[in-house]
């Protein structure tokens, strides 16, 4: 089933790039604005070469990695908090609903004039972005808990501690591990789009200035090592994912199947 899968992506892949190498060749699209895939795979081997391409990516990863990491860790301990702090979240729900829906690019400017064009700034619409998506799913998951298995964790004397690692985080952890590979993507969304706005070091700093410069090939090919990355990213989520529940009813039906 997963060959099969496999191969239709590939088929899917090869087409999608005959696509963009017949369409401009046709004259259907101006080359000058979308070259043939062609052109763009000789300036991605260019920008492979080059070792500020390689620099560019280390500062785009770091940004992604030192981001997302913040964000995860304060995620689970404030939803953790928020879910055994009687009326804690009660009190906070109209302050989590009025800052959750707020564009992390809008505050780019507040990023600027706090921290400049540098790598705080980036980490400040990571953090900001990544967070959201785990600390939901944290209270998702502590409020699927079954409410038979938490009296019966009190009625034996479990305390807090021992409540929240043996009752609580069995329970969370499928919706934590969600929070976490959709946050990985967004992270990697608000790094590559801070880089590109405000100018901060990395790919899409790189990419702003191959747009400026008209070096289209250019910018096309990085544009392709984001999309890349991506998925990369993507699937290494994925795998962690399957590994920290291998014990889950759902990570055994896939591999069943």
């Amino acid at each position: 089933m997963r060959g099969g899968n496999a191969a239709l992506g590939a088929a899917g892949l090869a087409g999608f790039l005959a696509l963009g190498e017949v369409v401009p060749r046709l004259g259907l699209v101006e080359e000058d604005y979308f070259p043939p895939a062609g052109r763009i795979a000789g300036a991605l081997g260019e920008e492979v070469a080059d070792s500020a391409f390689w620099t560019a990516l280390g500062d785009t990863l770091t940004g992604w990695a030192l981001g997302l990491a913040i964000a995860v860790g304060a995620g689970i301990v404030v939803g953790v908090i928020l879910s055994v702090v009687p009326y804690l979240r009660e009190a906070t729900a109209s302050t989590i609903e009025f800052l959750r829906p707020i564009p992390s690019v809008a505050l780019i400017p507040l990023a600027v004039l706090l921290y400049g064009t540098g790598l705080r700034s980036v980490l400040l619409l990571v953090v900001y972005a990544a967070f959201w998506q785990v600390l939901v799913q944290v209270l998702y998951g502590v409020r699927d808990v079954d409410p038979v298995a938490e009296e019966t964790a009190r009625s034996y004397g479990l305390g807090t501690w021992a409540r929240i690692r043996y009752v609580m985080w069995p329970t969370a952890l499928p919706y934590v591990m969600t929070g976490v590979r959709l946050a990985a993507a967004v992270a990697l969304i608000l790094a590559v789009t801070a880089e590109l706005v405000i100018g901060a070091p990395g790919l899409g700093a790189r990419i702003a200035v191959a747009q400026t410069s008209q070096a289209v090939p250019e910018m096309y090919a990085l544009i392709v090592v984001t999309g890349l990355l991506g998925l990369l990213i993507n699937v290494g989520a994925r795998s962690v994912e399957r590994r920290a529940l291998a014990w889950h009813q759902s990570v055994r039906g896939e591999v069943a199947v």
